[in-house]
């Protein structure tokens, strides 16, 4: 998972979890804040209604009689009540309760204020109440409103975190699709600087064109010096052979040292082979060689048939080719296709049992471009040799039954698929036999 959606499901997550967590904290809050607001309300009401008193006088409400008073709805009530003579006079500090009362022939649920005050030598009870439905509508109504903000602000930071988020990982998708995405080769990497105001991701950037600098650096004297090395090594070699060869023609020679001499030719004929190997790669790799001709991969594989006709008939093998259709690649170097194609099919032959077969066949993929696989009835390779089939001088058979080789075959035609911008992988199954594929453009 990018990173960029991690951020973003952590986000979402947290404020996930902070919704749920206010819908369980937020209703006793808003009751709470409801009562308290209700508790408020009727002491303000009181203050009023004593104000009223001391400036109308107490006989204005109330003349022999309790007073009462009472909204339409019934949702709020005062009453003024006279106590008895032998009450306490004392003033009271006034109290807060619910209690069912009856209005009207109607029992509601209040909260009332009540409170004990004496008057012109009497002592009065006021009462306040305020219709317990009034709070819990209040209270429903507070507790929507307060998880209707929550839900649209977790949402609304959601949506900019994930927007930050993105703005602020923008040089790191830089980074990655511009710089190291499709990089298979330090050559092909690009050391323009990142812009960006983040430390991190300019010293990431600086680092990284550092590294590639340095195995870019460490590539090209390690071309240089294999390029060096072939070219100095074929003179000697070709010295020798020379040497060896008027050797040979020396009538005064014995048949024993004669024979000596043809093994040595065959030792350093190897060399030779492998000197020129490594000299090819050096220069495919330096791109000394042209890719200016539109080749047929029909006409390539028919010269790479003709030129292995006798070792599939010595070893009386069936190779069949299906292209279908023909693949023409437009830039291409006939020469290293030639080569590339040999190596797959000449390996193919040389790792093949006895009276097996070769399918060489060419579809157009599905996802565009052309595949062409190279198919042998061989052993097979176990899978932990896979990643390393392609090194150099790797081999994986031993012993007298190996076939002959240097390890170069499959590392030459690796070099030439990635200098046609081919890419060439392989499967395998243990008794099952070996496929190579092409995957052209």
């Amino acid at each position: 998972m990018r990173l960029e959606a991690k951020l973003a499901l952590f986000n979402a997550l947290s404020k996930l979890l902070l919704v749920l967590l206010g819908a369980l904290v937020i209703p006793p809050i808003v009751s709470r804040v409801a009562i308290s607001h209700t508790d408020q309300r009727l002491h303000e009401k009181q203050a009023e209604v004593v104000q009223l008193i001391h400036r109308s006088g107490i006989s204005t409400f109330v003349q022999g009689e309790a007073y009462a008073d009472y909204n339409i709805l019934k949702q709020e009530y005062i009453t003024l009540t006279p106590l008895p003579a032998t009450a306490d006079t004392a003033a009271h500090t006034p109290r807060i309760f619910d209690e069912p009362r009856q209005v009207d022939n109607q029992i509601e649920d209040f909260r009332i204020l009540s409170e004990q005050f004496s008057e012109g030598g009497r002592s009065y009870r006021l009462e306040i109440g305020s219709s317990l439905a009034t709070v819990e509508l209040l209270t429903d109504t507070l507790r929507r409103m307060a998880l209707w903000v929550l839900v649209i602000g977790a949402a609304l930071t959601i949506f900019t975190d994930a927007a930050f988020a993105h703005y602020l990982l923008r040089p790191l998708r830089e980074l990655i699709t511009r710089k190291l995405q499709g990089v298979h080769h330090p050559s092909a990497f690009s050391y323009t600087p990142l812009h960006t105001d983040t430390a991190d991701f300019r010293r990431l950037d600086n680092s990284l064109n550092e590294m590639m600098s340095k195995i870019q650096s460490a590539f090209e004297k390690e071309r240089e010096f294999m390029s060096n090395v072939s070219h100095e090594l074929l003179t000697p070699v070709s010295i020798l052979q020379s040497r060896f060869e008027n050797l040979l023609q020396d009538p005064e020679l014995g048949h024993a040292h004669s024979l000596k001499i043809v093994e040595s030719q065959k030792t350093l004929y190897r060399l030779r082979n492998t000197v020129k190997t490594l000299l090819l790669i050096a220069n495919i790799e330096n791109e000394q060689y042209l890719r200016d001709e539109a080749v047929s991969l029909t006409s390539v594989l028919t010269d790479v048939t003709d030129e292995l006709e006798d070792r599939l008939t010595q070893r009386e093998l069936e190779l069949q080719l299906d292209l279908q259709p023909d693949y023409v690649l437009p830039q291409a170097n006939r020469t290293l296709l030639f080569t590339l194609l040999f190596n797959l099919v000449s390996n193919a032959i040389k790792y093949n049992r006895w009276g097996g077969s070769i399918v060489v066949q060419g579809r157009p993929a599905p996802q565009g471009g052309y595949l062409l696989r190279v198919t042998d009835t061989g052993p097979g390779i176990a899978a932990e040799h896979l990643p390393h089939l392609f090194d150099r001088f790797r081999r994986f058979q031993a012993g007298a039954s190996a076939p002959e080789g240097y390890g170069l075959g499959l590392p030459i035609a690796k070099t030439i698929a990635t200098f046609h911008k081919l890419t060439l992988t392989v499967e395998s199954e243990v008794g099952k036999g070996t496929t190579f594929q092409l995957q052209f453009p």
